[in-house]
């Protein structure tokens, strides 16, 4: 069975099996780690959300959330689905599918997650129907969805990365949904969160986007090692025009998710200009072409000071939870080790 041999590059076109001698360990321990951080809805505890909403949180503010709550109801939808239609497709090494089908089940539970979110949030099923409507009848949300979908149509129909342009085209999409998507729009919607709870309020929220901000960090590492490895075997791909390319869509990526800012804060949220939610984006986008091996392009610094705290929050909540998640999430016996 001739698919079953190593390909030489991880965008050969076939079906790799062989996991001996294993090309890619990289991938194998990040799937591994992958398992290691396994949590569930049903840990995360929501009952002072509610009063939160109800009782101490402005017009604008319940705005705020039910916007992003909107937009967090399809947006793992959408990954999931180019994760089955594009990258488990064409990255063909057996270890990299593996971290993959980890992914997917981590998108079915983001997904899981908010569900929850809204049948706690929004008791009115009217409301609730227009929340999960919301990618045809919100414009900010509408126009994130259809610059996700046009760089999922562009990899429509290519069942084989044979020519240099198909793989180009492959490395966009890629780029698209780990730098823009996962990079820009999930971590400028867990900014409002991490902002809200600044101010003591929705820690249930809080607390699963705690989870959620460590899968989704997880899955743009694996992305950009996948960018890395193609940029090792294919070093041609990325030349200027790539890089251009890669800037516009950063670019356009950055004006979709200030729109939507505009709708989320314009009533007016104290505490949060959307002048502050562009230039965080900024910075992560700066971070995200850094990680890219391109050049920073806008220079700035993060001018949230709460999602500065987030990254040592994490690793603090890690240590705490870990005896319980792991009780509901692995049976056997338990190594903690290094890597976290």
């Amino acid at each position: 069975m001739s698919h079953v041999h190593r390909p030489a590059r991880l965008l050969d076109p076939g079906l790799c099996l062989t996991l001996r001698p294993m090309a890619y360990p990289a991938f194998f321990e990040m799937y591994r780690a992958a398992i290691k951080n396994t949590w569930t809805v049903e840990e995360v505890d929501f009952s002072t959300d509610v009063g939160d909403l109800r009782g101490r949180m402005s017009e604008a503010e319940r705005h705020l959330v039910q916007r992003l709550v909107a937009f967090f109801a399809t947006g793992d939808a959408i990954v999931a689905n180019n994760l089955v239609l594009s990258l488990y497709r064409h990255i063909n090494a057996p270890e990299a599918r593996m971290y993959l089908s980890r992914q997917l089940y981590e998108e079915a539970l983001h997904v899981q997650f908010y569900l929850t979110l809204l049948d706690t949030y929004v008791p009115d099923p009217d409301e609730r129907h227009r929340a999960f409507a919301a990618i045809e009848n919100i414009p900010s949300i509408r126009r994130k969805a259809e610059f996700c979908m046009r760089w999922l149509d562009a990899v429509q129909g290519m069942e084989r990365l044979d020519e240099r342009e198909q793989r180009r085209r492959f490395v966009l999409n890629l780029i698209c949904f780990a730098a823009c998507v996962e990079g820009l729009f999930f971590f400028g919607a867990f900014a409002y969160v991490y902002f809200l709870r600044s101010r003591g309020l929705l820690h249930g929220l809080a607390a699963g986007t705690n989870w959620v901000f460590r899968d989704e960090s997880a899955h743009m590492r694996f992305a950009f090692e996948v960018v890395s490895t193609i940029r090792r075997e294919e070093p041609e791909l990325f030349d200027a025009a790539l890089t251009s390319d890669v800037q516009a869509m950063i670019a356009e990526a950055i004006d979709c998710e200030t729109q939507f800012a505009e709708d989320l804060v314009g009533g007016g949220v104290a505490g949060l200009s959307v002048r502050d939610i562009r230039q965080y984006l900024e910075f992560c986008a700066d971070q995200r072409l850094a990680t890219l091996g391109m050049p920073r392009r806008y220079g700035v610094k993060n001018p949230l000071p709460f999602m500065e705290l987030q990254d040592v929050q994490e690793v603090a909540n890690f240590f705490e939870r870990r005896v319980s998640a792991y009780q509901v999430g692995v049976t056997g016996q338990v190594v903690l080790d290094a890597a976290f």
